[in-house]
């Protein structure tokens, strides 16, 4: 039995090569899943998406649910240079690690994110849930 069979690893799924117009397909190891909801940026992005329209939103309305999430100044006044830290992070960091396990497809010429992972990601979100503490 295949080792990421047995480990319960998802189904193999289609991932663009380099020439962007032949496919391929891998399996998503649970370890690339579980690095990538490792982060409380991630887990809030993760959890507007799941509670998005359709699972897709504009990257300014991301930006704005994760660091009204994730803030660690006054309750009350998040600054412009704290909105400014996220949207850099979630640019550079954040979006492309979920896009790279393949649970987000991140369009930056039209501003869209949007879910596409699947039952495992929406299982671990849900067990963490009651843990993850960002008062």
């Amino acid at each position: 039995m295949d080792e990421n069979r047995k480990l319960g690893a998802r189904g193999i799924q289609s991932v663009g090569e380099d020439s962007g117009s032949s496919w391929s397909e891998r399996p998503i190891s649970p370890d690339t899943v579980l690095s990538a909801v490792a982060n409380e940026h991630r887990r809030a992005i993760l959890e507007a998406l799941d509670n998005a329209s359709e699972g897709t939103l504009a990257y300014d309305a991301l930006v704005d649910h994760v660091t009204d999430r994730v803030r660690d100044e006054d309750a009350d006044r998040v600054s412009d240079e704290q909105r400014q830290r996220v949207r850099i992070a979630l640019r550079h960091t954040h979006l492309p690690k979920l896009e790279e396990a393949r649970i987000i497809d991140y369009e930056a010429e039209t501003g869209r994110v949007r879910f596409v992972g699947g039952k495992l990601e929406r299982d671990l979100l849900t067990l963490v849930k009651p843990y993850d503490i960002h008062e």
